[in-house]
């Protein structure tokens, strides 16, 4: 295959950027996309040329640091996938492909594909820890679970934190992460000892990182390569706004007690 390839460049966070067209030949339709940028960058190399920088990991759809737009779409556009599970063959010899990094205030470029997701980061630390038992390894069956909330936490944990929800919502909203985050926690009974807390920190924390508010437009979902669902979002409004209740509520008691 002999592809065109329109690629953002950029060489540091404080530098403007723009695309740079680079020739792709001698593709494999087999090989991912990223053993395709692979390609291109020994290319690049073997005539002293800056390679392209992005990011990768496991290469296998777990760790979700492979953040590209490709042709607008965030990971791609195959359903439940990765960037790095992409392969050539979705794509027909000759086209041009536009390959940009994450597009959001709260994710700034540090260089070419890569950005600065530690707001993700700051968010989960905010979240704080949970109340568990010390010690020894409990049996796995010491805290019976029920499966109508063992199945959504479980859901909910296959997050992986990849941003795409971030890069293709056009507020750049957050909400799909930190929902996933707070829900995986709240069906399961060793973290709603700090619910509330968690709840209200993390929303603030998202708050302070600068990500926008949703609009339930559902980009999120659709791009999300471990198809997170919208249901998460309204069990963190619901978790939210219990706790601002319950807050009020102490508020009130701490005043009329006083």
């Amino acid at each position: 295959m002999k592809l065109t390839l329109k690629v953002w460049r950029q060489k540091d966070r404080n530098s403007p950027g723009g695309i740079v067209k680079y020739l792709a030949t001698n593709i494999i339709p087999d090989m991912s996309f990223l053993e395709m940028l692979d390609v291109v960058n020994e290319g690049l190399i073997a005539k002293g040329e800056e390679p392209i920088a992005f990011d990768s990991d496991c290469r296998e759809g777990i760790c979700g640091t492979c953040s590209l737009v490709v042709n607008g779409i965030a990971h791609g556009g195959e359903r439940g996938t990765t960037v790095c599970q992409l392969h050539m063959r979705r794509f027909k010899d000759g086209q041009t492909i536009t390959i940009e990094p994450w597009r959001a205030r709260s994710f700034p470029v540090l260089r070419d594909l890569i950005t600065d997701r530690g707001g993700f980061d700051r968010i989960i630390q905010a979240g704080g820890f949970v109340s568990v038992n010390t010690g020894g390894c409990p049996d796995g069956n010491a805290i019976p679970v029920p499966k109508a909330e063992a199945e959504p936490a479980m859901d909910a944990a296959a997050c992986i934190g990849c941003g795409a929800c971030v890069a293709a919502c056009k507020n750049a909203s957050a909400m799909l992460f930190v929902a996933a985050k707070i829900s995986h926690l709240a069906h399961l009974p060793q973290g709603r000892a700090e619910r509330e807390r968690r709840a209200l920190a993390m929303v603030k924390q998202m708050d302070a990182e600068g990500f926008g508010n949703c609009t339930v437009t559902g980009s999120c979902e659709a791009v999300c390569p471990k198809e997170i669902s919208l249901d998460f979002i309204a069990k963190l409004n619901r978790e939210y706004g219990k706790a601002l209740l319950k807050g009020d509520a102490k508020t009130r008691a701490t005043g009329s007690a006083g």
